[in-house]
């Protein structure tokens, strides 16, 4: 009945007409909600604040909205703002406002005019969510992607939280209420100006300021504001450098300076080194040849480890001048990276930048040294470390040996005959027979600790002596023998007799006493050369001159059987 009646009643005054008349008669507006009025605040309860928006009813706004939680609202009675209107009237009679979301409106309202005009807009990154973050623009929410937060990644965001700053609005959407911001574009922009008046001013010397933006094996890339140069890991200090995060990190600050610009590649080299004073500098003066300083090992090579005197100035121990004794070494066995050592500088190069030092000059000769602390003659013990074909080599200290040859083992025997005596390990004494520095080498004898028992026969033969010999040994191409039981000859096979027919060594038996004539003396090896050839041609000269001539007719058989029945008649 009541809807039959309302229905006659808007047909009889007009739609429009009459629902306006109703809203007044019942004190509704719906005109309002949605809207953003300006109001008077009048007076503060406990939560809300009442506002006068020139309306019938007062409306009522939250104190929560006009601060953060714990902090005394910022509102006062009297105090002009605008609201927005979320329902004209609620159940009690009043009117919902909204002081954030007036400004949420306005922002909305600024923010598509900069997005159509593709302006800058300013704000705050506040929060973090999947994918990126959150961003005041000032009541407007928006969202960040992380890939257009920098040009470059970053790690940590948290010094960019809460600073205000632009952003460029990439999307927007008022009905979904979404925006999506980049910072990454603000940057590139102004990185593209600031690169083209770095360009266009850029020259070598200049210094600058940067910070490290990569680092690789072999140097770092340092952003110079909208341009990157080049950093060498050999210009980085004068000191050496094996890998450029020794010395830097990324997202570090440096000072630099322009050591070569190619306007048509635009590829800058820069150099941090070239801003300190070059310790080469009269390092000739501070390092002569012949001083000793301490040093660090800094790098160990396959030819030499190299010294650090100090810091950008270092050099080079060869591998030969390393150590006295051990040879053939490689360097990392004899020195330690990080070490601190005692060298001596051999030679400085300062065009090169060079300087050669030894390690083994801070140390004594150990040769030298043994020559002083042994003399010639002079009796040693030792370990035999090591035998060869040719002699024993005895340990006379930790570093150095000394070489006994074969031919120093015995008087009697044979070199090889004697070193079957000796093994390995055997600690023997020894006469130090020679001493040579700077051959480094020390030759011993063991069969000079006793006299040699053929001293006093070697000292009565004489070359051209005919002596008695024993055949000790027959061979195919003459007989050995011995004389006065402790020299040793060789009659060679042509020397055994004057006729040819009679040169058989075979015709000789071990034991057999012969005459033979000494044809040399070897004192050193205590070995006589004979003949029995040559003592057969001297007999029958002597029986000529002293029995007669073949010339006076006399045959060599009468005066040869004159001269035994002379010699017989003698004996």
């Amino acid at each position: 009945m009541a809807s039959a009646t309302l229905q006659s009643a808007t047909d009889h005054f007009g739609g429009e007409d009459f629902a306006t008349l109703l809203d007044e008669t019942l004190g509704r507006d719906t005109a309002f909600d949605g809207s953003v009025v300006t109001g008077r605040v009048v007076r503060l309860t406990d939560e809300f604040a009442i506002v006068d928006v020139g309306l019938k009813s007062e409306g009522r706004v939250a104190l929560k909205e006009f601060g953060p939680p714990g902090v005394s609202p910022d509102v006062k009675p009297g105090d002009v703002i605008e609201l927005f209107v979320e329902r004209y009237e609620d159940r009690d009679g009043s009117i919902v406002l909204s002081r954030e979301k007036a400004r949420r409106e306005e922002a909305w309202t600024n923010l598509e005019k900069a997005f159509e005009n593709n302006q800058r807009v300013n704000g705050t990154i506040y929060g973090r969510v999947k994918g990126g973050f959150t961003v005041d623009l000032g009541g407007a929410m928006a969202f960040l992607p992380g890939s257009q937060v920098d040009i470059r990644p970053v790690r940590d965001v948290t010094p960019l939280m809460g600073v205000p700053q632009p952003f460029q609005i990439l999307k927007m959407d008022r009905a979904r209420g979404n925006i999506v911001v980049s910072r990454r574009a603000v940057l590139e922009e102004t990185r593209a100006e600031q690169r083209s008046e770095l360009i266009q001013g850029l020259k070598e010397g200049m210094i600058l300021d940067g910070v490290v933006k990569n680092i690789t094996d072999y140097g770092a890339f340092v952003d110079l504001g909208g341009v990157d140069g080049l950093l060498h890991v050999t210009d980085i200090a004068w000191k050496r450098i094996n890998h450029p995060s020794e010395a830097l990190q990324i997202g570090q600050p440096v000072r630099v300076q322009v050591i070569r610009f190619n306007p048509d590649t635009q590829r800058i080299s820069l150099g941090m080194k070239q801003l300190e004073a070059d310790p080469w500098e009269n390092v000739a003066i501070k390092y002569p040849p012949g001083a000793r300083y301490s040093g660090r090992v800094t790098n160990i090579t396959d030819y030499g480890a190299f010294v650090e005197l100090e810091p950008g100035v270092e050099g080079l121990v060869h591998v030969s001048e390393m150590s006295w004794t051990k040879k053939n070494v490689h360097p990392g066995k004899i020195v330690a990276t990080s070490q601190e050592v005692d060298v001596m500088v051999l030679d400085v190069d300062s065009g090169k930048r060079r300087i050669s030092l030894g390690l083994k000059q801070v140390q004594r000769n150990p040769w030298e040294q043994f020559a002083e602390e042994h003399k010639i003659g002079s009796t040693v013990e030792g370990e035999i470390r090591n035998i060869t074909e040719f002699g024993l080599f005895i340990g006379l200290s930790a570093d150095i040996d000394g070489m006994v040859h074969m031919s120093d083992l015995s008087w009697d025997e044979t070199g090889e005959v004697a070193m079957t005596h000796y093994e390995k390990g055997q600690v023997v004494q020894a006469k130090v027979l020679d001493v040579d520095v700077e051959k480094e080498r020390i030759s011993l004898g063991i069969k000079q600790l006793h006299e040699d028992p053929a001293a006093d026969a070697l000292g009565k033969v004489q070359k051209g002596a005919i002596v008695t010999c024993i055949v000790t040994a027959v061979q195919s191409n003459g007989i050995e023998v011995k004389v006065d039981d402790v020299l040793t000859g060789f009659i060679r096979r042509a020397e055994l007799a004057r006729d040819k027919a009679e040169q058989r060594p075979e015709r000789f038996a071990v034991g057999e006493k012969v005459d033979a004539k000494i044809v040399s003396v070897d004192r050193a090896a205590r070995k006589l050369a004979l003949t029995i050839r040559g003592r057969e041609v001297e007999e029958d000269k002597q029986a000529i001159n002293e029995y007669g001539s073949s010339d006076s007719g006399a045959s060599l058989g009468d005066i040869l059987s004159a001269a035994i029945r002379r010699r017989n008649a003698d004996a």
